[in-house]
């Protein structure tokens, strides 16, 4: 470790020791034992074993279960806008790199996997929308928001405005309040109506940024849905949870027969119908407001096997490993239900947006529904979120997408 630093210093157990030698950066509370008194939530401190040996830096938070979250594991660094700046531009690097050099919309901070713990900014075309859930990020989000803009503008992608989307009840865990607003910064507007139209695979998107869910549009499965509308050329499509209508416009888009697509929420169903409209593929695609359950049971009860094509993406079942039973029992029945509706030969796309439902557990949820069903499934492809959500195998919190493509046999 470096003989001076300016830092307060943490001692932690050997077990934490051991977890971030594995390569997690997470500090909690009940792990720690020993740390002075007077440090202000949101500095950042030093992290040692208890024989002395530097383990990382982070931001400290007495109020959150998780005390420290660790910044970086490099001695040497001071924290200052130069490190920032530099963690930036790695993160656009490598959106560049993964996505062909179009990070026309993508995510460009993915939370600890880019380095920057708490912190999520997704970019929709000229716009920044930022989710901030870590108090070390709140206190330095003026000194970071600008070298965002800065970095960016270097690239030669110029910025209009940052949108924050802080209306989450997780930001109470860390002392903070939920809000909305846009940032303020010289140069960029904070008068927009928080709507911006995107393009993913060939699709126009009408993103609403400051009431849509999340920040607006779920840029993860970017990628899967591009999988399941190579495999919908002349099927009858039945899109399950439909949200924005995005998975049932890439099958539209492929040459799919038609396409149901269907949600609960009457915000969804409009905003589904409103990118039909953009894409010009009413002819092809309509829309059902239900519940996905109730819905599925009608279907089963008339015995009809109209779909060639199911989509299965539900909102998380499950946001903590209490409730992960009951997710079980949740994801099965819908599973087990769209395999009873498919003929053989069929095709099923499910998946799960829950870190907590292990890919483990996902998979032996699906063979029970088969049992239920009384079918095989024939696996074609077993995907995870898009490439712009880097999985960092040392955090298992940051792999949570599961995404399966099946053929009903």
């Amino acid at each position: 470790m470096k003989s001076e630093r300016n830092f307060p210093l943490i001692v932690v157990s050997d077990k934490c020791a051991r977890f971030l030698q594995g390569g997690h950066v997470w500090v909690y509370g009940n792990e720690i034992i020993d740390c002075p008194y007077g440090i202000e939530n949101g500095d950042i401190v030093d992290v040692t074993s208890r024989k002395g040996r530097y383990l990382g830096s982070g931001f400290f938070n007495a109020e959150s279960k998780i005390t420290v979250r660790i910044l970086s594991k490099n001695a040497n660094e001071n924290f200052d806008p130069a490190f920032f700046r530099r963690r930036i531009g790695y993160a656009i690097d490598y959106r560049l790199t993964v996505l062909g050099g179009n990070i026309s919309s993508c995510r460009l901070i993915f939370g600890e996997s880019d380095g920057f713990p708490g912190l999520t900014v997704d970019k929709f075309n000229d716009i920044l929308v930022t989710q901030t859930l870590s108090l070390g990020i709140e206190k330095r989000k003026n000194v970071i928001f600008p070298l965002l803009i800065e970095t960016l503008n270097e690239y030669g992608i110029k910025i209009s405005a940052i949108f924050e989307r802080n209306d989450v009840a997780i930001r109470e865990k860390e002392g903070l309040e939920q809000g909305k607003g846009f940032f303020r910064l010289n140069g960029l507007k904070d008068d927009l109506d928080g709507h911006t139209i995107i393009e993913e695979n060939g699709i126009r998107y009408d993103v609403d940024y400051i009431n849509g869910q999340k920040t607006g549009y779920f840029l993860d499965q970017r990628f899967n849905r591009l999988a399941i509308g190579r495999i919908a050329e002349g099927k009858t499509v039945l899109d399950c949870f439909t949200h924005t209508g995005a998975f049932a416009l890439n099958c539209a888009k492929h040459g799919a027969k038609s396409v149901t697509a269907v949600d609960i929420s009457a915000d969804a169903i409009r905003q589904t119908e409103q990118n039909i409209a953009l894409n010009g593929l009413s002819d092809i695609v309509s829309t059902e407001k239900a519940n996905v359950f109730d819905y599925l049971d009608e279907l089963c009860e008339k015995k009809k096997k109209d779909f060639d094509l199911i989509i299965l993406d539900p909102p998380a079942f499950t946001k903590s490993s209490d409730t992960v039973s009951n997710a079980r029992k949740g994801y099965r029945e819908i599973n087990a239900k769209a395999m009873r509706l498919l003929p053989r030969g069929g095709w099923l796309a499910t998946c799960s947006c829950s870190h907590f439902m292990s890919d483990e557990n996902f998979r032996s949820m699906l063979a029970d529904a088969a049992r239920d069903a009384g079918v095989s499934l024939l696996c074609v492809e077993a995907r995870q979120q898009a490439a712009d959500h880097p999985i960092l195998w040392s955090v298992p919190e940051t792999d949570y997408l599961k995404f399966y493509i099946f053929r009903v046999v």
